[in-house]
C-alpha cells in the first residue's frame, strides 16, 4: 500500500512539472500612448481587438490555417447522413468522426441490424471510412451480436462514396460559378 502511495505521489509531482515547464509567459506590450488614450468601455475595446485581429491564442499551432469543414459542407459526411436516413441515428459525433445507428428491424423484431460509419479522413476515399455491421439475434430474450462481413458492407460504403462525390462535385461548381471573374492586362479576350 505504501509502494502504491509514493508512485501516486511520484506521479502527481511529475505531472505538475511537465505542465509547468511547458508553460511560459507571454511577452506583453507597452501601451503606445502616442495613439491616444485606452477605450474605457472593455466591451468596445474587445470588439475593436477581435476586429483587428489581435486577442490571446492559447496554444500556437503550425497546423492548419483556420479554415473548418463543418458537418453541412463535408460531402463525405452529409452523404453519410443521407445514406443512413431510413434508420435513427444513435450517435452522430463529427469531431470524432463516428456515425452508429439505432438497431434496424423490418418485420422480424428478434432480428436487428446496427451500422457502424467511422472516418478518417475528409477525403473522398474508400479507405477513408470504414463501415461495420452488426446483427442481433434474440432468441427466448437470449441475444446474440455478430459482425457481418458480406456484400451489404461495400454496398453501404459505395452508395457514401457515389453520394459524397456527386455533393463534392455540386459544390465545386457552385464554386467555380460564384468566383469573381479575374481579367489581366494585356488580355485581348
Amino acid at each position: 500500500m505504501c509502494n502504491f502511495k509514493f508512485f501516486k505521489f511520484f506521479i502527481t509531482i511529475l505531472s505538475i512539472s511537465a505542465l509547468l515547464t511547458g508553460c511560459t509567459l507571454p511577452k506583453f506590450k507597452k501601451p503606445d500612448w502616442s495613439k491616444g488614450a485606452i477605450e474605457p468601455n472593455a466591451m468596445k475595446r474587445a470588439q475593436n481587438n477581435a476586429r483587428e485581429g489581435k486577442g490571446i491564442q492559447l496554444f500556437k499551432s503550425k497546423k492548419g490555417n483556420g479554415n473548418f469543414m463543418f458537418a453541412s459542407s463535408n460531402p463525405m459526411w452529409k452523404a453519410a447522413l443521407d445514406t443512413l436516413s431510413f434508420v435513427s441515428l444513435a450517435n452522430a459525433d463529427y469531431s470524432g468522426g463516428v456515425l452508429i445507428t439505432d438497431w434496424y428491424s423490418e418485420e422480424n423484431p428478434d432480428q436487428a441490424i446496427k451500422i457502424t460509419v467511422r472516418f478518417l479522413s475528409n477525403e473522398i476515399r474508400s479507405d477513408g471510412l470504414i463501415v461495420s455491421l452488426y446483427k442481433r439475434n434474440c432468441i427466448k430474450d437470449i441475444c446474440s451480436t455478430t459482425e457481418l462481413k458480406d456484400d451489404l458492407v461495400l454496398d453501404i460504403q459505395r452508395k457514401i462514396l457515389q453520394k459524397a462525390a456527386i455533393y463534392k462535385a455540386e459544390k465545386d461548381s457552385k464554386t467555380k460559378e460564384s468566383a469573381p471573374k479575374v481579367t489581366y492586362k494585356g488580355d485581348n479576350n
